[in-house]
């Protein structure tokens, strides 16, 4: 395929998988911060008449998001037939509403910056509350990976009598999908949030989890405060020390630290986000993903 593939920091894996997968070149991406923290980009592999892809996770995004655009713009100017971005992570979807008079609502208008520099975006399980869809606020062609699939086998393979446990409501459709591909049972805690670090969690009445091993799965582990306070709330109840899950070790401060002696047994995650904890990889799943829409691409191309 006539494609090239760009790494940002971190996603270099990816990329490799990528360019496997597409029969790609895999382009050399120079970045460079000056003194002044301003950003270099170059792209030194030729990008002319190719399709571009980026790979770059975008947690800690207002990092990335500048070097991430002038490398788009290069490619576009540099004559690239399309410019695509895989981004493992997609951050800046938390403020989807105006909560308080005069508040920015930044996922819209995050959404609209990189609609401008890419043609499509390969995501993993983006997190949507009030919106029903990535179509909502992107003006492009976006694609979404879902994780369930990798973590129910993951859990399969590593976990012995499993059950299922969901942190919140929200989460109950995606751990009862997980359960029911993992061929194991669901329970949904309840969770009431005080503020960024103080969540109280309760475990509904479901018995003696007796020689069954309670999993405890989330899409986003940012502050850990949740996870944490399940664990506690398992642990006083009696069950044994848990497994936790997530699909996006974003891991704020010392929250990874925090967790870790909580009193999990394990901490597993997604290879969303490079960290220690990755156990489930994603990256052939993102390259099926990215491989049919270059492949569309360039058979769009020829049919003109």
């Amino acid at each position: 395929m006539n494609a090239v593939v760009f790494a940002f920091p971190g996603c270099e894996p990816l990329a490799d998988v990528l360019a496997a997968r597409l029969s790609a070149l895999r382009g050399e991406l120079v970045l460079h911060r000056f003194p002044d923290e301003e950003s270099y980009v170059r792209l030194s592999t030729p990008v002319d008449g190719r399709a571009v892809v980026l790979a770059c996770s975008l947690d800690r995004a207002d990092a990335k998001l500048l070097p991430l655009a002038f490398a788009a713009e290069a490619a576009r100017e540099l004559g690239a037939a399309s410019v695509g971005i895989v981004a493992p992570y997609l951050g800046y979807l938390r403020q989807d509403a105006r909560f308080r008079a005069g508040e920015a609502i930044t996922s819209a208008t995050f959404a609209k910056i990189v609609s401008e520099f890419a043609d499509w975006l390969v995501t993993v399980d983006p997190h949507l509350h009030r919106y029903r869809g990535l179509e909502e606020i992107y003006a492009l062609r976006a694609s979404v990976v879902r994780a369930a699939p990798a973590i129910a086998r993951w859990i399969r393979d590593n976990v012995s009598e499993p059950v299922i446990i969901g942190p919140d409501a929200e989460s109950e459709q995606w751990a009862a999908e997980i359960a029911r591909r993992a061929g194991a049972a669901c329970v949904v805690l309840n969770k009431i949030r005080r503020g960024d670090f103080e969540v109280e969690v309760s475990v509904p009445t479901v018995g003696d989890f007796g020689s069954q091993t309670a999993v405890l799965v989330d899409d986003i582990i940012s502050s850990g405060r949740t996870m944490i306070a399940a664990v506690r709330e398992l642990l006083n109840s009696g069950a044994r020390a848990p497994v936790c899950v997530g699909v996006h070790p974003v891991f704020s401060g010392d929250a990874y630290a925090a967790l870790a002696a909580s009193g999990a047994a394990r901490i597993v995650t997604c290879n969303t986000i490079a960290h220690p904890s990755n156990a489930i990889d994603l990256n052939e799943a993102l390259a099926a993903a990215v491989e049919e829409i270059v492949g569309e691409v360039f058979a769009t191309a020829g049919s003109r």
